[in-house]
């Protein structure tokens, strides 16, 4: 029988002190986080697909592809696998933190190559959406990550790039930087079928180096309820510049210059496999390519 006494108990318990504390600090952090979650649900843009800008993308396309090229040492191979035109589904591994280099490498590249008048949209975090200063995403053709947006873009003959890892994948530790980890998500094969068109997987690495990602935080987020607020399971944590000490990468980071590499692969058809056997292929084949590409680099960061 245990006995207790106005300080704590004799149990190994923590003392009730300890424990109200903690439990007030907790809400204390919920309710700051939930407010920031409904100040960013506030400012996440109204989808339209319209508001991509092929005009504004013709104006800051050439810079832009420069900068990626000098900063990222750039290199995107096998754009010629993906259908010159007409819808197509764009697989690709994600990285980088909030901030994701190479979707932003991919997308100067795919605009550079096929033109800026050909449609495609990239699939974001409503967070990422309403960061501050990310407007020009939207005029890329970046849209919120739901299911309605995927079909729409498809139905309107779209190319459409998605990343079934999401939040889960971006944060994942530094020394899995060249594992595809996709959770499980099968959701991007259900697309394809449905929508009858052909899946490009694309594969990216060096966006894992451009900071030193520790944990993706799951507990943490689980605490603080984020997957109820923000749709994450994550709350990251990271060395990254300016901060040094990052969690949650809610207000992103500087990202070193790491080399960043992008391979196409050629395009899979699904429409005759089960979802699972589709899924397996898939993750299969992106697994194959980007071991490849991590025993062609030398050095993190350097590439």
């Amino acid at each position: 029988m245990s006995t207790s006494t106005a300080h704590g108990s004799t149990n190994g318990g923590a003392p009730s002190g300890a424990v109200q504390g903690a439990a007030s600090l907790a809400q204390m952090a919920g309710r700051v986080i939930g407010a920031i979650a409904q100040e960013a649900q506030r400012r996440v843009p109204t989808a339209d697909l319209d508001e991509r800008d092929p005009d504004y993308i013709r104006d800051t396309l050439p810079r832009l592809w420069m900068l990626a090229s000098l900063y990222f040492r750039a290199e995107v191979r096998g754009l010629q696998h993906i259908p010159e035109e007409g819808p197509v589904l764009l697989v690709g591994n994600h990285s980088g933190g909030n901030l994701t280099p190479d979707t932003h490498v991919f997308t100067l590249a795919f605009s550079t190559y096929f033109g800026v008048e050909r449609r495609f949209h990239q699939l974001a975090h409503n967070l990422v959406l309403s960061m501050p200063g990310l407007g020009m995403l939207r005029k890329y053709g970046t849209v919120a990550a739901t299911p309605e947006n995927a079909q729409r873009a498809l139905d309107v003959g779209a190319a459409l790039l998605v990343y079934p890892g999401g939040d889960y994948e971006v944060h994942r530790p530094t020394w899995d930087s060249s594992k595809v980890d996709f959770g499980g998500r099968r959701g991007f094969i259900r697309l394809a079928k449905e929508r009858k068109v052909p899946l490009v997987p694309v594969v990216a690495i060096g966006g894992q180096e451009t900071a030193l990602f520790l944990s993706r935080g799951e507990r943490l987020a689980k605490l603080f309820g984020l997957d109820r607020m923000f749709r994450l399971k994550v709350l990251p944590i990271s060395l990254a510049l300016p901060w040094v000490l990052n969690v949650g990468d809610m207000f992103g980071h500087i990202p070193l210059p790491a080399k960043i590499t992008i391979q196409v692969l050629e395009p899979i058809d699904v429409s005759r496999m089960d979802v699972d056997r589709a899924y397996e292929r898939v993750t299969t084949e992106m697994q194959t390519a980007l071991t490849g590409l991590a025993e062609e680099r030398s050095l993190p960061v350097l590439g």
